[in-house]
């Protein structure tokens, strides 16, 4: 007989996450009641902010809760269902979290076409990391032609979104990755001007990110912190906008380290924002109208990192902190009878 496999939180980490802080657990696949349906998982995101919902700490959302399953964005294929508006085979996107089966009433779940677009674009470049990269580059960083925009981790799913959609815009797109492979891919693939290798550099990041944004930096996507940061930050021109995005190289820190010298953000008088793409997802008319046509089209590219197994999702998850993963992180819970089309 099937069961419902879930990685469930076994503790909450101090620092790093390790295999210790999950469990495996197989559990009875569960009945949708009245107005509700049963989904079976077909793709599970692994985005950043899932090492907030460990800590007990309170953040922007709820956290998990010991013994529970980890959260997370979820294609699944409908198998049984006892609501009007979901029928039998329909694909959904939803948030059933790390696990192979879920009841959902429909509350916040959207219908999949996969005539339209790959069922997995919808945990990526058409779902949550290219709303994010939409929504903060256009609506805070507000670009215009001729300016440079700088984005961190640029490789990864809303990096690599954040610069081509800056090159669409007829702007200087810089990245800054970890690895040559990284890097090629970003200017090779993706289009942008330069990139920075990171790790390469050490320290000569400064030098390095000063030769590949020679007229200095208008838009900072922040997606890293830390010593990438502390690079930009001074090479801000003035009037620069920065969309704060994410600070993934301190999300395993339990004390934060020093940062930059926040008074330059004054004497430059640049904004910065914090954003949480989900405030946002009732406005998200521009992304529609542009960027599954870009996809389309050609004009925007992506790419997957997909691992498979849901009991392999801890492990890959710890590997995205530390920014192993090459493209979206997607978690082939099962099979994808679209994927071959």
């Amino acid at each position: 007989m099937a069961s419902n496999r879930r990685v469930l939180l076994n503790s909450r980490p101090q620092g790093e996450p390790t295999d210790a802080n999950f469990a495996i657990d197989e559990a009875p696949i569960p009945e949708p009641k009245d107005g509700e349906y049963l989904s079976r998982t077909i793709w599970l995101s692994l985005d950043p902010y899932m090492r907030g919902r460990m800590a007990e700490a309170k953040g922007y959302a709820a956290n998990v809760n010991l013994g529970d399953p980890m959260v997370g964005g979820t294609v699944g294929q409908v198998v049984k269902s006892k609501n009007p508006k979901f029928k039998e085979g329909d694909y959904v996107v939803e948030y059933s979290g790390w696990q192979s089966y879920a009841v959902s009433n429909g509350a916040g779940v959207m219908k999949l076409d996969p005539a339209v677009a790959p069922l997995s674009t919808a945990l990526s470049v058409l779902g949550m990391p290219g709303m994010t990269a939409w929504w903060g580059l256009m609506e805070i960083g507000k670009p215009k032609a001729g300016e440079t925009v700088v984005v961190s981790a640029a490789s990864g799913a809303v990096g690599s979104v954040v610069g081509q959609l800056a090159k669409l815009r007829g702007c200087r797109a810089v990245g800054i990755a970890g690895g040559k492979d990284k890097c090629d891919y970003v200017v090779n693939e993706l289009g942008f001007d330069a990139c920075v290798d990171y790790r390469a550099a050490g320290a000569n990041l400064y030098k390095e990110l000063r030769a590949a944004a020679p007229k200095g930096i208008d838009v900072y996507f922040e997606n890293v912190g830390g010593a990438v940061q502390a690079a930009v930050v001074p090479q801000l021109n003035d009037f620069a906008r920065v969309p704060l995005c994410g600070l993934i190289s301190q999300y395993n820190e339990m004390q934060m380290n020093p940062g930059p010298d926040w008074r330059l953000l004054l004497i430059k008088r640049a904004t910065v924002t914090g954003f949480i793409v989900s405030d946002h997802f009732d406005k998200m008319e521009g992304f529609w109208k542009e960027v599954p046509a870009a996809v389309k089209a050609g004009k925007i590219k992506y790419r997957e990192d997909i691992v498979k197994g849901i009991e392999n999702a801890p492990q890959a998850f710890m590997g995205l902190l530390k920014g192993k993963n090459f493209g979206k992180l997607l978690v082939q819970v099962s099979e994808d009878p679209t994927r071959s089309r």
